[in-house]
């Protein structure tokens, strides 16, 4: 029987592919960047046809590398950035439009249409989500009503939408499969997480065909298999989830109560709330966390729009620093009371705020600020914006969690990490696979492949490799805190 696993990682800057041993162990990987565009303020997009090829790129180089052949591969799973929109032609599977990201906010304002008629109470019942542009649907409707012949086209069912997930299936399967997980059809503003269907209301309100939508499958299901050319083989893809819902998987967050905050391009916050969804006062997102063999679990949800992104900003966009892993000395240097904030809104703000018009900013320049002040402030804003996630959820009548558990490419950062557990006055735990993402949703397809029993086998697999407790004094954290949100409500849009 087949013991390994290969897990696609499609991420918002790079396609990552990682194959894991049955005990959940990285054998070999591969990762590639792609272009971000920018065409107007606000706007972000992504090329699909390239999102393929450096998937399919990467997930050949992970196989190579790893020595394997092909049919060593138990299952594949498909872990994306969420909420990233792309409609398809149905029979050649070319974008009619370049991939919009989850960061794009050119809906804003019809979005603040939609709250004005008075329409976000009844989709938030539906669906746990808040009208935003963040979310899938209104930027769907976007593609219909701007390109041309697009709703024409999509009335006829010529046309699929689906985010980058469902679109990497169905060029992996040769065109065969349509389909998506719970997780991801939670994330798009047209699912009803409570029927776990699409909801014809919402279809309405939106104006959108029924004909694009794909099925929807639990998160470990036959979702299809891939064309033996691409790979080498035929292989079957069995587990898929939107990354922050498999990085919960791959933290074995499997208890409700259990807390796990993800560090990549952004910063998504997941708390398990088990079986009943639990409905936010604070601007929280509930949704799917994971559903499997029809169960439902769920799990509110605090999303922060920039967080590896402000040091690839402060790398690509100013050249302050020459390479991420730079941050740390600097940081080491200047300290945690460096008396500057960089507020990184440069797509808005998220939760708790969801201020789509907020910009960025850096308050505090003085003389002697430097670079490595600058930087410091960039790195301390993620864990601000963590401690704002964690003060909604204790408003929400959350316990605070005996530990955070952590993942993504920032928590190598050491420095990062022990500001973080001082900041929250929690301790942070990092485990010793970080990949979590790609973890998660190896689990899931080797659930479904038959690797693993249940979720507790999977748990088995979990391990610490450090624990940053807090040392901070109280009262020096709270000082540094109220510096945030006074520079945070400067940037605000309606201040």
């Amino acid at each position: 029987m087949a013991q390994y696993l290969l897990a696609i990682d499609q991420g918002t800057t790079s396609s990552r592919a990682i194959v894991f041993s049955a005990q959940g162990l990285p054998v070999a990987r591969a990762q590639q960047e792609f272009k971000q565009y920018f065409p107007k303020d606000g706007w972000v997009e992504h090329d699909g046809e390239e999102i393929w090829l450096t998937t399919l790129k990467v997930c050949r180089e992970a196989i190579e590398q790893s020595g394997l052949n092909p049919a060593d591969i138990a299952a594949i799973g498909i872990t994306n950035q969420r909420e990233t929109t792309l409609v398809w032609d149905s029979v050649t599977g070319t974008p009619i439009h370049p991939a919009i990201v989850w960061q794009d906010r050119r809906t804003a304002d019809y979005c603040a249409s939609l709250k004005a008629a008075g329409h976000e109470a009844d989709v938030a019942n539906r669906t746990g989500l808040l009208i935003d542009p963040y979310f899938s649907a209104t930027k769907l409707r976007w593609v219909l009503e701007n390109v041309p012949g697009a709703r024409e086209r999509a009335e006829r069912g010529e046309l699929r939408f689906g985010t980058v997930d469902c679109f990497l299936l169905w060029r992996l399967s040769g065109g065969k499969v349509h389909r998506t997980d719970a997780t991801n059809a939670s994330r798009t503003l047209l699912f009803n997480i409570h029927s776990q269907q699409w909801d014809a209301e919402l279809l309405r309100l939106f104006d959108i065909p029924e004909s694009l939508l794909p099925e929807v499958l639990d998160c470990a299901a036959e979702f299809g298999d891939t064309d033996a050319a691409l790979l080498g083989a035929s292989i079957p893809v069995r587990g898929m989830a939107g990354d922050q819902q498999a990085a919960l998987i791959g933290q074995a967050c499997f208890q409700p109560g259990m807390v796990k905050s993800t560090y990549g391009t952004g910063c998504f916050m997941i708390q398990n709330t088990g079986d009943q969804p639990v409905v936010s006062r604070n601007r929280l997102l509930t949704t799917v966390g994971y559903r499997l063999n029809g169960k439902v679990s769920y799990a509110v949800e605090g999303s922060i729009f920039v967080a590896g992104a402000a040091v690839q900003w402060l790398r690509d966009g100013i050249k302050l620093i020459s390479h991420a892993r730079d941050t740390e000395a600097l940081a080491e240097q200047t300290g945690d009371a460096c008396g500057v904030y960089l507020v990184p809104a440069f797509t808005g703000l998220g939760a708790p705020y969801w201020d789509p018009r907020a910009r960025g900013a850096i308050f505090g320049l003085t003389r002697d600020t430097g670079i490595k002040e600058i930087v410091t402030a960039g790195l301390q804003s993620v864990c601000y914006q963590t401690r704002d996630l964690l003060e909604a959820m204790a408003q929400d009548g959350a316990a605070a969690p005996s530990a955070l558990r952590v993942d993504g490419g920032m928590v190598e950062n050491n420095w990062v990490m022990q500001f973080l557990s001082d900041i929250l006055g929690v301790p942070v735990e990092r485990p010793e696979v970080t990949e979590t993402t790609a973890l998660g949703v190896a689990y899931l397809a080797g659930l479904q492949a038959g690797l693993y029993r249940d979720l507790d086998e999977v748990a088995s697999h979990w391990h610490r490799q450090q624990r940053f407790a807090p040392r901070m004094a109280g009262e020096h954290r709270k000082k540094l805190y109220e510096g945030w949100l006074d520079a945070v409500k400067r940037v605000r849009s309606g201040a």
